[in-house]
This record gives C-alpha cells, structure tokens and sequence, in this order.
C-alpha cells in the first residue's frame, strides 16, 4: 500500500467516525439531510410505514380532477422544500388508495392530515394561501 492509499485510507475512517458521532448524538443537521424536500408518495400499503418513520408528517389528500388540489399543490410543493427537516409531507391520491381515504373518513379534497409521533393531531380541510397554511402547520413546526 502507498503512501496515499494508507493517507485515504485514514481520512476515510477519520470520517467514519465523525458520521457516527454525529448520528449517536442525535445531530439535527444530518438529520435534515436525510429529510426529502419534496413531497413523497404515500399508497395504501406503506402509510403506515411513513407516519411511523417521520415525527411530523403532513398527508395531502388529493384526486387528479380536484380543482383545489392542483391549486394547493405548488404550495405543498414549496413548503416540503422551506420546511425541510421540520416536516415531511406526503401525496395520497384518494382515487387510488380508498382504504386510507376511508380510514380517516376522507369527505372533502384536498385535506391535510397532520401527525406528531405517529399520532393524526389535526385535519386541514380545503385550499388555502400559503400563509394561511403556514399559520395552522405552525404549532407542529420543532
């Protein structure tokens, strides 16, 4: 091994280590590193997955030939973006995965539905102005 294998070889655990570190001790930044920063893609079968994975969930409710959706979206869109780290919203076409829509009884899109710790702590019924959204997601945002 040469000398600058061994020199790559030591940065490299040198790295490691820090990594480790900083996961053990709870680091908020990598933490937000690994946050999406765009909506994701929420179904049926992996709901649950999601609302346990995240701390601060927010599921958008939505149907492709909902007016007020696609009107919501871009703001979902750009707050998935701001307030990475914080929160991680999610997509759930309620045409395509009707058990969920149906487990939290689902009667008007869009509808946010808001979890802390795996636990739904509020629904946003309807579209609204980002700043509007912001104030009510506010109480959730660490």
């Amino acid at each position: 091994m040469c000398y600058m294998d061994k020199e790559i070889e030591l940065i490299k655990k040198k790295k490691l280590e820090e990594l480790k570190k900083r996961y053990m001790n709870g680091d908020k930044k990598m933490d937000e590193e690994n946050m999406p920063d765009k909506p994701i893609k929420v179904t049926d079968s992996d709901f649950d997955e999601h609302v346990k994975k995240y701390k601060h969930l927010v599921v958008d409710c939505w149907a492709p030939w909902c007016g007020p959706c696609h009107m919501i979206s871009p703001v979902i869109e750009e707050l998935a973006s701001e307030l990475r780290g914080k929160i991680v919203f999610g997509k759930l076409n309620v045409d395509e995965n009707q058990l969920t829509a149906s487990r939290f009884g689902i009667m008007s899109i869009p509808s946010l539905l808001v979890f802390k710790n795996g636990q739904l702590v509020d629904t946003i019924i309807g579209a609204m102005p980002k700043p509007i959204l912001l104030k009510k997601l506010s109480p959730y945002i660490q």
